[in-house]
């Protein structure tokens, strides 16, 4: 069973850094995309950026600029470098994995626990 651990969440005042990791406990088999979503309060959960396993990137539109997701498949890590963050950054964080199902569909199908991140003024 593929098990997402999310790290390096924490208090940040505005415009400071820091970097999301998820680790994968073993290989994902069948993996197309990784990604990274935030759920902030009494909001609905949102897609925040998304790497193919060929490295293709997106982002929506609200952290262009500001945050660079990568991957190391070698360690099985996924990270989201977030920079000049702004209060309504401050969500939970989590990580995705989509594998390939039947039909060639890439489908979320591990989650992380998530993490959180809070940025204050």
């Amino acid at each position: 069973q593929v098990q997402l651990v999310e790290s390096g969440g924490g208090s940040v005042q505005a415009g400071g850094s820091l970097k999301l990791s998820c680790a994968a406990s073993t290989y994902i088999l069948g993996k197309c995309v990784m990604g990274w979503y935030r759920q902030a309060p009494g909001k609905e959960r949102e897609l925040v950026s998304t790497i193919s396993l060929g490295g293709t990137t997106s982002y929506v539109d609200s952290v262009k600029g500001r945050f660079t997701i990568s991957q190391d498949n070698a360690l099985n890590t996924l990270y989201l470098q977030m920079n000049s963050l702004k209060t309504e950054d401050t969500a939970v964080y989590y990580c995705a994995a989509s594998i390939y199902i039947a039909g060639g569909r890439c489908v979320s199908r591990y989650w992380g626990q998530g993490t959180q991140v809070t940025v204050s003024s």
